[in-house]
């Protein structure tokens, strides 16, 4: 959705070592946003993400406005039932809707052989794997590693929302979900206990925790046991501004961290 950061930069560096040609749409979708979401005020600089593009050599780049995407009388959605409707799908209504229309839309008009999308948005890639399944898309969609600050926070363009208090807080995030990796790591296999101490590290002033849970990658579901398939999740508002991140249980050796910048 533009205001481009490492993360996004990451994904078309990618795309271009394993591709010919890449595009890349820059788009603020109005119908993944809530009545009371942040649309608006959503950070946006067209002529700073086009330089940040044409460093790297991207082909295209697809900027339509909202008029083009949505025309007058727009009333056809794609909705993946299930996986939309917990967690981030239960928080934000119709959010997953909004985003499974909009990139089915943009598949439908560049036609791409790949399709790269952070590992941030964990939810959203499973949401659009099983729609590309559902519908029989002729598009691979390739998820990437999360790009993080030197503290760990996750590389987000609302991150620009935080003051300084708040960004000291918002690292709590990664932190919950490393004591949750470590404590699995340790041999704890109970998803109540891997969750409680992720919640305990989350205990801040400035912090309201949405959800803290051991996930199957896959379809979202919780899980009776962790193993090194599954996933742990974690939202929350630091002040006013609400941030997501996971984290891989992954075997000990495997690592499971990506840090750069």
């Amino acid at each position: 959705m533009g205001y481009l950061h490492e993360g996004h930069l990451s994904l078309v560096r990618r795309a271009r070592e394993e591709n010919d040609v890449v595009f890349v749409s820059v788009f603020v979708n109005p119908t993944q946003f809530g009545p009371n979401e942040d649309f608006a005020r959503y950070p946006r600089d067209m002529q700073r993400d086009l330089a940040l593009l044409e460093a790297e050599k991207v082909d295209a780049v697809f900027a339509p406005d909202s008029g083009e995407m949505y025309v007058e009388g727009f009333s056809t959605y794609v909705e993946v039932e299930g996986l939309s409707s917990s967690f981030e799908g239960a928080i934000r209504p119709r959010h997953f809707r909004g985003v499974a229309t909009v990139v089915s839309k943009l598949f439908n008009i560049i036609r791409p052989d790949y399709a790269y999308f952070g590992q941030k948005d964990a939810q959203q890639a499973a949401v659009l794997r099983r729609m590309v399944k559902d519908l029989n898309l002729d598009v691979t969609i390739v998820p990437c590693p999360i790009i993080r600050e030197e503290d760990g926070l996750a590389a987000s363009s609302r991150n620009i929302y935080l003051g300084e208090e708040e960004r000291k807080a918002a690292v709590l995030l990664y932190q919950a979900l490393l004591a949750g990796l470590q404590l699995w790591q340790g041999g704890e296999k109970n998803p109540e206990v891997i969750t409680g101490k992720m919640k305990e590290v989350m205990q801040h002033p400035l912090i309201s925790l949405d959800y803290a849970a051991v996930v199957c990658e896959d379809d979202f579901s919780l899980v009776n046991e962790a193993t090194e398939k599954d996933l742990l999740i974690i939202a929350a508002k630091v002040g006013t501004t609400r941030l997501i991140d996971n984290m891989h249980l992954l075997s000990k050796g495997r690592g499971g961290v990506t840090v750069t910048l």
